[in-house]
């Protein structure tokens, strides 16, 4: 006899077939695959499908959810994270230039208390923050390639949903497309600098813990030489550590399909 609990544990797509279906319809990845814009007018129209499909994220309950395998629980996390934020811009959109500007002098966006969730109202850093990055929940910093802000300084939202089968891979793959785009991540071989995004900076301690091999800042630039590095030569230097590291102006336009070019 199934139980309600069974019916309920087999009911939410795990494919997430409608949250895929939207990103392959709706995010324009650039032609080197490194990075990718929403066509935000395009997901304003099937805002109906988007509110739809967050409401089956919204109704699975936290006890169901805390019985699923670990790689199942992060792809809900990620993609709930990732579609509540472009729900959040399509509030304001088309009347807004950055993320930022959904919030005021005294709420940061990423407080909003808008995400219905495990019986609660959540803001994007209760996600993040609370959930994702929780000490012993997951314990992978490649999140931080994950997890996208709706701005041009973000690493790109894949235009595919995560899956717990194709988890590792995805997480893997987004860390190799962010460093390897040379606008956010860089080795300037004339300077001797590694020029890399602002988010290693705000969350550099979650690469230096140990989790998914990552023991270091250096270490993990050290991992990716040839997403960084184009020369043999340079590719060495990154490996070495030989470089003065710098951390890039983050650009937080939003990273709409429609908007202008990148700086």
């Amino acid at each position: 006899l199934m139980t309600l609990a069974s019916f309920s544990a087999i009911s939410f797509d795990h494919d997430y077939r409608e949250w895929n279906s939207l990103l392959g319809k709706h995010v324009k990845v650039a032609p080197d695959g490194n990075s990718s814009r929403v066509d935000y007018r395009g997901m304003a129209a099937d805002q109906a499908m988007l509110k739809t499909w967050l409401k089956t994220v919204s109704a699975v309950p936290e006890a169901e959810y805390k019985q699923w395998p670990k790689a199942q629980r992060l792809a809900f996390l990620i993609n709930g994270y990732n579609a509540w934020t472009i729900e959040l811009v399509l509030s304001k959109y088309p009347d807004l230039k950055s993320i930022k500007d959904l919030g005021s002098v005294f709420q940061s966006p990423w407080k909003k208390r808008f995400i219905p969730l495990f019986g609660q109202e959540m803001a994007l850093d209760d996600v993040e923050h609370g959930l994702i990055r929780a000490p012993g929940a997951f314990d992978d910093p490649r999140i931080h390639a994950a997890v996208v802000c709706a701005s041009i300084g973000c690493p790109m939202l894949r235009a595919e949903a995560f899956t717990a089968a194709k988890l590792d891979t995805q997480l893997e793959d987004g860390m190799r497309r962010f460093l390897a785009d040379s606008s956010r991540n860089r080795f300037d071989t004339a300077s001797g600098k590694l020029q890399v995004s602002k988010i290693f900076d705000w969350y550099g301690k979650d690469f230096e813990k140990g989790h998914q091999g990552f023991t270091s800042i250096k270490a993990t630039f050290g991992r990716y030489t040839g997403q960084l590095a184009k020369t043999p030569e340079a590719q060495e230097r990154v490996r070495q550590g030989d470089y003065k590291l710098e951390f890039l102006d983050y650009d937080w336009r939003l990273n709409d399909a429609s908007g202008s070019g990148r700086r």
